[in-house]
């Protein structure tokens, strides 16, 4: 492999790309890393205007109905009354009483039972207890055993590489994106170092560092700044204020500094990336997999079949982009369905457009990702071939392959191998003495 980074022309530009892309991101991270005191200050902001509580585990012990304390004898109203066991907190094992749920007014309530875990707020200062969710701790934490064990019966190392390489994508994002921007730094400028520190450590992570991965990475970078430069006009053109979700709404009282619209802008880069490193991936690997097959296609022939396949993969993943957008929005859909308006007014709406808007830009980064990571692939393939497919240990070469000196093998070329014959419907069929398939 040092051999192949040496001679090759190509793969040493990626390299030096991927180095200086590395460089920058390190030194963002080092501009950019949060010093806590803007999440101290919002967290100080929240408390005052009474946005923060504890939130202690309960079990609820009694589920009763009946008349609202507050009914009129002429409109009476029913509400369900609920005593909670204190698993935690300084009333711990004590039963507390909550506030009483209207029936008619709030649905929180009525799948509540005797037994179930729930989640109650507990405000020290005049001692008041309420609800606040179910409890599901245990459920997720059920769930993610159950994923990494999938995933490691499947993928065994990679797998457990690729586990790895989501851990550190939640420790960018918790660690060091959200307090940056707390801190006062720009969303847009934090969300691409981010998204850089992630493309290098999950990519890396999960795929080993080779040249496979250094092409991908490259090719993952490109795709995400044109991604960046669409989103930034677009965003501009359709001037998004941010302050269409109640998330949008709260941020301003607890943390005034903050640019919602860069914030906005901040996410679908993001976002963007997770599909990205998917298609590259997928397009240096399809590539390689070609030049190792057929050593005599040329660079030209190369780049055609890969783009080829990728229209494919695009055509999926554009229509996956959608349907993810949308099932996240779908009960607000249901809203705008009943709300009597024009599929352009509804679109017009920030909540939509937003969606929009992100979903075209990322889609469009997306195109461009498979015609930009096929030349880079084709490029470095079309020379001295250092993009061999990786073969698990211990595999035995085929029969078109020559054992060389040093433990090399090389394969043959198309002209000296025996084609294959065409396939045949009678090669698929059914035999004559079968009745059925």
């Amino acid at each position: 492999m040092f051999e192949a980074w040496r001679t090759d022309r190509a793969l040493r530009a990626v390299l030096v790309f991927v180095g200086l892309a590395a460089v920058a991101a390190a030194a963002g991270l080092a501009l950019l890393w949060p010093t806590g005191e803007g999440r101290d200050t919002a967290r100080e902001r929240a408390d005052e205007i009474g946005l923060t509580y504890q939130r202690l585990a309960a079990t609820v012990i009694e589920v009763s109905d009946r008349v609202c304390s507050y009914s009129a004898p002429d409109d009476p109203q029913a509400c369900r009354s609920i005593t909670v066991r204190a698993d935690e907190g300084p009333d711990e094992g004590a039963q507390v009483a909550l506030p009483e749920f209207n029936l008619a007014y709030d649905r929180t309530s009525i799948r509540i039972s005797p037994g179930d875990k729930v989640i109650v707020g507990y405000e020290d200062s005049n001692d008041y207890y309420f609800f606040v969710d179910r409890d599901r701790r245990a459920s997720l934490v059920w769930l993610a055993a159950l994923f990494a064990v999938v995933v490691l019966a499947l993928g065994r190392l990679r797998g457990g590489l690729a586990l790895a390489g989501m851990a550190v994508t939640l420790v960018v994002l918790i660690a060091f994106a959200a307090p940056s921007v707390l801190d006062g730094n720009n969303p847009v400028l934090v969300a691409v170092v981010a998204a850089a520190v992630i493309a290098f450590a999950s990519l890396y992570l999960t795929h080993g560092l080779n040249a496979h991965t250094t092409v991908a990475l490259a090719g993952t970078l490109a795709s995400l700044g044109l991604t960046l430069g669409l989103s930034w006009v677009f965003f501009g053109l359709a001037d998004f204020t941010g302050l269409a979700t109640e998330e949008g709404l709260t941020l301003p009282l607890i943390a005034g500094d903050i640019d919602l619209a860069a914030l906005l802008l901040g996410g679908a880069i993001i976002g963007a990336l997770g599909a990205l490193d998917d298609v590259t991936v997928t397009q240096v690997a399809t590539v390689a997999e070609l030049r190792y097959r057929s050593p005599d296609l040329s660079r030209r022939e190369l780049i055609a079949s890969g783009i080829r396949v990728g229209r494919e993969h695009i055509a999926a993943t554009v229509n996956t982009l959608l349907l993810a957008y949308a099932g996240a929005g779908l009960p607000l859909l249901l809203l705008f369905a009943v709300s009597d308006q024009s599929l352009a007014m509804v679109a017009n709406s920030e909540l939509i457009a937003v969606e929009i808007v992100r979903t075209l830009c990322g889609s469009m980064g997306l195109v461009a990702a498979v015609p930009v990571t096929t030349v880079l692939a084709a490029l470095v393939t079309g020379g001295a071939g250092p993009l061999r497919p990786a073969e698990p240990a211990g595999t035995p070469p085929d029969d078109s392959q020559e054992r060389q000196p040093g433990g090399h093998y090389t394969v043959e070329s198309a002209e000296a191998r025996e084609p294959d014959p065409a396939p045949r419907w009678e090669d698929f069929a059914p035999e004559d003495d079968q009745s059925r398939w």
